[in-house]
């Protein structure tokens, strides 16, 4: 919960391709719903290589952790290999290097009305409401790696605190909610997925009010679309994490109506919509800003602990979405701004605003 009284520092780092859009949807969307957030903005990713020739500012470690949450666009673009060696993507993964965010939630929530950008009959993804936590430190995408013309390895390797933090994570959300856990692994085959579920049952043992179920990950594809509304919480490993949160976006129209948070033991959380740059669009006002609005409401629960006025976003939202607001990601002919004011319009008691750009310097 966050201080009552205190004024919230939040950190935008709009980034690259469609992310200043859609940051500057949710920020508009904040400053209507929770008046009074103090924001910095910084470059990050091409923006910065552009103007500084790094991926982000050097003091930007030290930045973020003066701030309450971090709210994040998204980074990259076709241009990025003309600029040397970094990559724009460094500024994230300093962040969460630096920052220890272990766990990665993606929330997976069908709103009232249907989405016709979905290819999945309504029937599939009807009372669909889940959590998806994907340990976002370990795994393959961070062991030993070797590459050369006749081989090439990826070692993944966790360990049981690596895997235990997560886990209890699952469990504390899973106790706010339905009391089910699904524990995706692959332990017929790994040891690391082995050791995954060893660690989940010790853990199932102090919690013993929630429901736990383990799913190898091939049937979890599938389960995962052929029951999505039986799904509480889903925790599961890094890569295993990254290819079914895509799968299970299929379920609420695509990613464009993906939030994120990434979190660790300490603030700040970093909240983000789940796409990425998409430059192809980038200022031409065709972005969906659902997910960075949806994210902003992320923060608003997770980080202000304001649940009422995180659902009253959410609930905008399916709103704005149920009126046939939406854009062409969604068959619908309606421009980021269209999406943004119709969302801001629809929250309770709210008028409409236009989308800022005031920054707090720090």
């Amino acid at each position: 919960m966050f201080p009552a009284g205190a004024p919230a520092r939040v950190l935008l780092l709009p980034g690259d391709g469609i992310g200043p859009e859609v940051t500057a949807a949710a920020r508009a969307v904040l400053e209507v719903a929770c008046p009074g957030i103090e924001y910095t903005e910084r470059p990050v990713g091409l923006a910065a290589l552009s103007s500084l020739g790094v991926p982000f500012e050097p003091d930007l470690i030290r930045v973020a952790k003066a701030h309450d949450a971090i709210l994040f666009g998204a980074v990259g673009g076709p241009t990025h290999q003309e600029r040397g060696s970094r990559r724009p993507e460094e500024a994230l993964f300093a962040l969460r290097r630096e920052l220890e965010l272990y766990a990665n939630l993606r929330p997976i929530r069908v709103g009232t009305a249907p989405l016709a950008g979905s290819p999945l009959r309504p029937e599939y993804t009807a009372g669909v409401d889940l959590l998806l936590l994907r340990e976002l430190a370990g795994g393959l995408y961070f062991g030993e790696k070797t590459l050369n013309s006749e081989s090439a390895s990826d070692l993944c390797a966790y360990s049981r605190h690596e895997i235990a933090r997560v886990v209890r994570q699952a469990f504390a959300l899973a106790r706010k909610r339905r009391c089910r856990v699904a524990s995706v692994d692959k332990a017929n085959v790994m040891a690391t997925g082995a050791l995954w579920r060893s660690v989940v049952d010790e853990l199932a043992a102090e919690h013993d009010d929630v429901e736990v179920e383990h799913l190898l990950v091939d049937n979890a594809a599938m389960q995962l679309l052929l029951r999505a509304a039986s799904f509480d919480v889903v925790v599961t490993e890094n890569l295993f994490g990254d290819i079914l949160s895509d799968e299970v976006s299929l379920l609420v129209g695509g990613l464009g109506m993906v939030p994120s948070a990434s979190f660790g033991d300490a603030p700040p959380a970093l909240y983000e919509p789940a796409h990425g740059s998409a430059p192809d669009i980038a200022g031409r006002g065709l972005a969906n800003p659902c997910a960075a609005i949806l994210s902003a409401a992320l923060l608003v629960r997770h980080t202000l602990g304001d649940d009422a006025c995180a659902t009253a976003i959410e609930q905008a939202v399916d709103a704005a979405v149920a009126a046939g607001i939406v854009t062409p990601d969604l068959g619908g002919a309606a421009s980021t701004a269209d999406v943004t004011s119709a969302v801001i319009a629809r929250l309770d008691g709210l008028a409409a605003t236009s989308i800022k750009s005031n920054s707090v310097d720090i």
